[in-house]
């Protein structure tokens, strides 16, 4: 029993120093963390319009090639938001606070539904639309393994709260990577259950042009036909 109580105390004493220093690390990240959410909130509360381009790349479970396209994105605030996909075809998405309509040259309809009920792959709308606030609807943490941003930056892993996860059933989580001194949100990369990948890289940030409400106002064509979407509004 003197013996077994011995070696007992002697693991403690080796175990304690590796399971402490593990808590401090943890710590560590966490705090690091939480301070690249108060300067990335701080950045796009100070921001009251913004214009970027964007690419896309989205790897599909199964398939060994990904997709590519890209365009440009256009937010103003308070909750109005523009998506161009320019290559490789035309698709518009308005965004005015939780109302959406996406818009289809190709096939001259406009979709219309709500953005809390959008599926996954529309997440970035969100997400850019609320990125001064994102502890409202992010558990927010620090992403697992020794990857960092550029600048060295830590990642942030986001896993949608309640009614967000609900609406992206198939979402795992996000992950951001900012850009170093100004905060502006440089990456989205969306990991789905199903193992799916879509990663979003921001470029050519230009904040506060004074974007007038035209550039998010959506005028259709007469020829236009206007369909609410199950895939949009849950119905």
């Amino acid at each position: 029993m003197i013996r077994w109580g011995l070696t007992a105390l002697w693991i403690g004493v080796l175990v304690w120093p590796i399971w402490a220093r593990d808590i401090q690390v943890e710590d560590k990240a966490f705090r690091e963390v939480r301070e690249v959410v108060r300067q990335l909130q701080a950045r796009y509360e100070k921001t009251k319009d913004l214009q970027a381009d964007f690419s896309q790349k989205t790897k599909i479970e199964g398939f060994d090639r990904p997709i590519m396209s890209s365009g440009k994105v256009y937010i103003k605030k308070p909750g109005r938001l523009r998506w161009d996909y320019l290559d490789p075809a035309s698709e518009q998405i308005y965004v005015n606070q939780d109302d959406v309509k996406v818009y289809v040259p190709e096939h001259k309809q406009v979709l219309v539904g709500k953005l809390t009920q959008m599926a996954a792959s529309k997440a970035p709308l969100e997400l850019l639309q609320g990125a001064a606030k994102l502890d409202e609807s992010f558990e927010i943490e620090p992403t697992m393994g020794t990857a960092r941003g550029v600048g060295g930056i830590p990642l942030i892993t986001l896993t949608p709260k309640g009614k967000e996860h609900e609406a992206n059933q198939n979402l795992q989580k996000i992950v951001v990577e900012v850009f170093p001194k100004t905060y502006f949100i440089r990456t989205v990369s969306l990991h789905e259950i199903s193992g799916n990948v879509a990663v979003f890289e921001f470029s050519n940030l230009k904040p506060n042009l004074g974007l007038g409400n035209e550039v998010f106002d959506f005028n259709a064509p007469p020829d236009t036909e206007v369909v609410r979407a199950p895939v949009l509004n849950g119905s």
